[in-house]
């Protein structure tokens, strides 16, 4: 672990390697769990005002959940997170074949809203945990991802640089420049 500003975080974000492989693991991510996509706050705010835009993507399960249940929910650790079918899948969870793919990303990359997804989706295999005077930036490591983990040791992707443009997105330019210099010097101590 070594701080960054505010954050402590894991060594494992740049040692170990990842790169998603849709192809293998069918968007797991999106449909195994016990619950939602985790949400900022600010994002709650963002989530109800997009759905109707983000609505004519989704699934009927997935519009009857989130009329039911709301665009955001508090799940059972008290925390903010997206709404579930049935305590599967992510309520935005749309299918091409049988790979999970995410709703309000299709309306983002069909260029109708600006916000592309939950920075925990887009961050993710990172979370990052909120405490009172930090924030930990952790690798999260989940068998459903085995796959990934060959392609981006393969590839020779390490996870920092596979979330190059989410943690860019939660941190800033700054934080990840100096994300960089640790992980050049950690590799130069090698």
């Amino acid at each position: 672990m070594f701080q960054l500003g505010k954050t402590i975080v894991s060594e494992d974000i740049l040692e170990k390697e990842f790169v998603c492989n849709l192809t293998a693991c069918k968007g797991a991510c999106c449909i195994d769990g016990d619950s939602g996509a985790p949400l900022l706050k600010e994002e709650t705010l963002i989530l109800e005002k997009i759905y109707p835009i983000v609505k004519p993507f989704l699934r009927p399960e997935g519009i009857k959940a989130i009329e039911t249940q709301g665009t955001w929910v508090t799940d059972k650790d008290n925390e903010l997170g997206t709404p579930l079918i049935d305590n599967k899948d992510c309520a935005y969870v749309i299918f091409d074949g049988d790979t999970a793919l995410c709703g309000i990303e299709q309306a983002y990359n069909q260029g109708l809203i600006d916000w592309k997804k939950p920075v925990s989706c887009h961050l993710y295999p990172i979370r990052v945990k909120e405490f009172s005077s930090f924030q930990a930036v952790n690798y999260d490591r989940w068998d459903i991802c085995s796959d990934a983990c060959s392609l981006g040791k393969e590839l020779q992707v390490p996870v920092y640089k596979f979330v190059k443009e989410a943690l860019i997105r939660r941190f800033g330019n700054e934080w990840y420049d100096d994300l960089e210099k640790v992980a050049e010097e950690l590799k130069s101590q090698k």
